[in-house]
């Protein structure tokens, strides 16, 4: 029976099946409803912006996207982006995949947490950005039809996502902190500017558009 939610039909593929078994077995359910989510909303955007990735793909840059903050996967010493990327893109290969579709997963799982860059980038990797921007921040939330998005949060509850997605995050990153520098931009501008303060991915969660 296809799996389909909001008119988004979700791959019937063996990679698709196990990608979604390994997610599953290996997270709660925060993260594993939140990388569905990432799925859908982007798909629904990707459809809105006239993009066309690849279903199957995207499916996987959205399972993976967040893996990077899972043990084993979080004892590297790199961004948590890059050790999701790495495992996707093995995952892909290892599964017959082109180079080339390994290496679409694995810009769209490394860029999509950058600002700026993805929508200029690939299909694969502008979707999966959009997703992840519409779920975490409620990026586009506004442009996305209701029925579908009330459809989708129903088959992928956010329980108290912005409470507990940030603790995911500090389980995942807080035994490497050195790997979480973000843009220069903002630190020439924090050391300069008085008063300057830039805005946190955590005002972001709890400020967005989005009940819990």
């Amino acid at each position: 029976m296809a799996d389909i939610i909001a008119e988004v039909e979700v791959p019937e593929t063996a990679a698709v099946a196990e990608a979604t078994r390994f997610l599953r077995e290996s997270t709660g359910p925060l993260l594993f409803h939140h990388s569905r989510r990432v799925f859908f909303f982007g798909a629904l955007h990707a459809h809105a912006l006239g993009l066309e990735p690849d279903p199957e793909l995207l499916y996987l840059a959205a399972m993976f996207h967040d893996s990077g903050l899972l043990t084993p996967f979080s004892a590297g010493r790199q961004r948590f982006e890059l050790d999701g990327a790495d495992h996707a893109r093995a995952f892909l290969l290892a599964h017959g995949f082109a180079p080339a579709a390994a290496e679409a997963v694995w810009t769209a799982v490394a860029l999509h947490t950058t600002p700026g860059i993805p929508g200029r980038m690939g299909p694969e990797t502008a979707a999966t950005h959009y997703g992840v921007l519409t779920d975490a921040v409620g990026w586009g939330l506004d442009a996305l039809d209701g029925g579908r998005v009330q459809e989708i949060v129903a088959a992928h509850p956010r329980g108290a996502f912005k409470k507990e997605f940030p603790r995911v995050f500090v389980e995942g990153l807080k035994d490497r902190p050195d790997t979480v520098y973000s843009t220069v931009n903002a630190d020439v501008l924090e050391h300069f500017v008085p008063g300057f303060r830039r805005t946190s991915m955590v005002d972001r969660i709890t400020g967005a558009p989005w009940p819990t």
